[in-house]
């Protein structure tokens, strides 16, 4: 594939050792510089140069496993996790199909947090952004949904 690339004598020792693929590989297409990557079961090696790899990712995306998706709802409000950390402990015991994440951000108006819930069941999610948001408002903090 890489010997008509190049002149009659070009493909030399060093070119084709950097060739080498392992036994058992499974070539991955490049469009750009025909120079290809490879997989070996789940790992796929790609070139470092992006204008290559996003090539190749056109000959991987196919061949790629999907799990379940998960969903997402974010939560910002300005307040301390300190505050707010025994709510999330509750809601987070009352929901367990969920991960709730507690990120915070310092800045000159103070304390902020984005509080994020994550998991399969889009339902589930969505009741759980719900109740962080009614606890906050419980304890007088106004929140926000992030979108995107």
């Amino acid at each position: 594939m890489l010997a008509a690339r190049y002149k009659p004598g070009e493909f030399n020792a060093m070119r084709r050792r950097m060739a080498r693929v392992p036994a058992g590989a499974t070539l991955i297409k490049n469009s750009v510089s025909t120079a290809p990557g490879f997989q070996i079961g789940n790992v796929f090696v790609l070139a470092g140069i992006p204008m290559i790899m996003r090539a190749m990712m056109e000959d991987v995306g196919p061949r790629l496993r999907r799990g379940r998706v998960v969903s997402t709802a974010t939560l910002a409000a300005q307040v301390g996790e300190g505050r707010i950390a025994g709510a999330l402990a509750r809601i987070q015991h009352d929901h367990p199909s969920v991960a709730i994440g507690s990120y915070p951000v310092f800045s000159e108006a103070g304390p902020f947090v984005h509080l994020v819930v994550r998991g399969r069941e889009t339902g589930e999610v969505e009741s759980t952004a719900r109740a962080i948001a009614d606890a906050l408002r419980a304890d007088g903090i106004t929140s926000n949904r992030v979108v995107g």
